[in-house]
């Protein structure tokens, strides 16, 4: 793997738990509120982003598996 692919999966990696952590809190803020739908798609955001973060953790691997 070049060390450019790997330190930009880096920085979107780091990106993606930033964004995690910022959703996560919103919807932490609604759980209990009237407003409990909303914290129920901010939820499903969440766990499409660490979705993604872990595509990308896969795609960090198969890059430094590469010949």
């Amino acid at each position: 793997m070049s060390a450019l692919d790997r330190a930009e999966l880096l920085t979107l990696r780091t990106q993606v738990e930033e964004l995690t952590a910022r959703v996560t809190a919103i919807a932490t803020r609604y759980g209990a509120s009237p407003d409990s739908a909303l914290a129920a798609d901010l939820y499903a955001a969440e766990r499409s982003l660490v979705t993604t973060r872990r595509s990308l953790d896969r795609a960090m691997n198969h890059l430094a598996e590469a010949p």
